[in-house]
């Protein structure tokens, strides 16, 4: 298992990152810190969260997975051995939200405090601001960087167009640019990202670390029928999404592939994207540890060329 660069910014992080939503979601403290063992135990490196996870759910204000984090951290002293990335700029209120350099440098401190560290890794912009000029937002990652306080920056729901436009005007001022981008894109939802955003980041040498990189758990191949929807809290979502011919056509695929590689149909679907040349770190997330040791044997899986192909021709948008 060999690390990869994120990027040009000097992070070098194993090719599956853990995705810290499910952090006071899903599972509590208790079971997020077992996830979070486990996979340190595994060797692996990487966890994204950000300041808003997970305020959807009832009772919660945000904050609560950089907190769990956080007192992970504080009890098991691991800092030294994990690349943390965490967000700002998704809307708390409508006074708490978006990229204005008052608001960049108010909600860092927030977050360093909660994830009881005083650097973050990988600051990255939640989602873009066009109210905003780029350029703001920049200056004041320029601030963190600078005082320590954040050692690379990234950038996650973004258009093309304006990935673009803020690598050329980080250019311009001679600021410190974003390294990563966080799409969606997996084998289903792979337009939008292979059309528009694959192109930038090549062209700029971005990392990128896409999120529901399963799916939402279809590309596990749990969800097979109406039947299947009650399994998680992710479950209607996949119904309205993925059941459809060409769902059934890609979980067909996944299942050949699986049987011929002694696989299982989520340990394809990510080392189909690790091995997509544009790709440093897939995110995926676990809320038992079996699931957990599913991920973790995805970063050996090495799928034969010919594999790799039929999941294109299968998954052909």
């Amino acid at each position: 298992m060999q690390k990869r660069q994120l990027g040009q910014s000097g992070l070098e992080v194993f090719p599956l990152c853990f995705g810290g939503n499910v952090f006071g979601w899903t599972i509590g403290e208790a079971q997020s810190f077992k996830m979070l063992d486990g996979f340190t135990g595994a060797g692996l490196n990487f966890i994204d969260t950000a300041d808003i996870y997970s305020a959807w759910i009832p009772g919660n204000k945000g904050g609560e997975s950089e907190t769990i984090i956080g007192n992970w951290l504080n009890k098991g002293g691991k800092r030294q051995q994990v690349i943390l990335a965490t967000k700002v700029g998704h809307e708390f209120s409508p006074e708490r939200k978006g990229l204005a350099k008052k608001y960049i440098i108010e909600s860092v401190e927030g977050s360093l405090k909660k994830l009881q560290t005083d650097y973050i890794d990988l600051y990255q912009s939640h989602r873009d601001d066009e109210t905003v000029p780029q350029e703001e937002s920049l200056e004041a990652y320029e601030q963190l960087i600078k005082s320590g306080k954040v050692r690379a920056i990234g950038a996650s729901n973004f258009r093309g167009d304006r990935l673009q436009s803020a690598v050329d005007a980080a250019k311009a001022k001679g600021l410190h640019s974003y390294q990563s981008l966080q799409p969606h894109y997996n084998l289903y939802e792979r337009a939008d990202y292979e059309t528009t955003l694959e192109p930038v980041c090549v062209k700029n040498g971005i990392g990128v670390i896409p999120y529901y990189s399963l799916a939402r758990g279809f590309l596990s191949g749990k969800y097979r029928s109406e039947a299947d929807l009650g399994k998680s809290a992710r479950g209607g979502s996949v119904g309205q999404n993925y059941l459809n011919d060409r769902g059934f056509r890609i979980l067909k695929a996944l299942d050949e592939v699986a049987a011929e590689t002694s696989s299982n149909p989520a340990q394809v679907s990510l080392a189909w994207l690790m091995a997509r040349p544009s790709i440093t770190a897939p995110i995926a997330s676990a809320t038992k540890l079996e699931q957990l040791e599913d991920l973790v044997k995805s970063v050996s899986l090495k799928l034969p060329a010919d594999a790799i192909k039929r999941l294109d021709v299968a998954s052909a948008y």
